[in-house]
């Protein structure tokens, strides 16, 4: 077992700045090539702090505000333009960014891109349904219509 500090959020895992035990395979395979965690040791322990603050001042700060922004988020629908060729197909895909920055351009609060989870590639034109993490007890599930550019 790899003893692990996240530096991201890792669905079913854990937070940044989180400390956790993982198989050694998937801390060598997964975590650490991605920059989702470092190898965890004293010195390192020092820095979970750090990392937990940058945390909260990125977070959403109350359940009620989290909430709000998900009542605005799935108010509405977000269009995200995407350059398409014969029939609907993508020429790349819709990332993650693309949504965030659509979710801002909409009008609705700003939404930090790994927060929002995408659960098959969007390589088409058509209606998607994304999830966004807002706090810890409260997600999103935002219509995201890609039409081409």
């Amino acid at each position: 077992m790899a003893k692990l500090i996240l530096t991201h959020e890792v669905t079913g895992l854990g937070a940044p700045g989180d400390v956790v035990e993982v198989k050694d395979g998937y801390a060598r395979n997964y975590l650490v090539p991605r920059g989702l965690a470092t190898a965890w040791s004293k010195g390192a322990e020092k820095d979970v702090s750090a990392i937990r603050k940058a945390r909260k001042a990125r977070e959403i700060a109350t359940l009620d505000e989290a909430r709000a922004t998900r009542d605005s988020l799935q108010s509405r629908p977000v269009v995200v333009r995407a350059t398409a060729g014969a029939g609907g197909r993508l020429f790349g895909a819709v990332t993650t960014a693309d949504i965030a920055a659509a979710v801002t351009e909409a009008g609705a609060p700003a939404v930090d891109r790994r927060k929002i989870e995408i659960a098959q590639p969007i390589k088409a034109t058509g209606e998607y349904k994304v999830s966004v993490r807002l706090h810890a007890e409260v997600a999103a599930t935002v219509t995201v219509k890609v039409v081409a550019a």
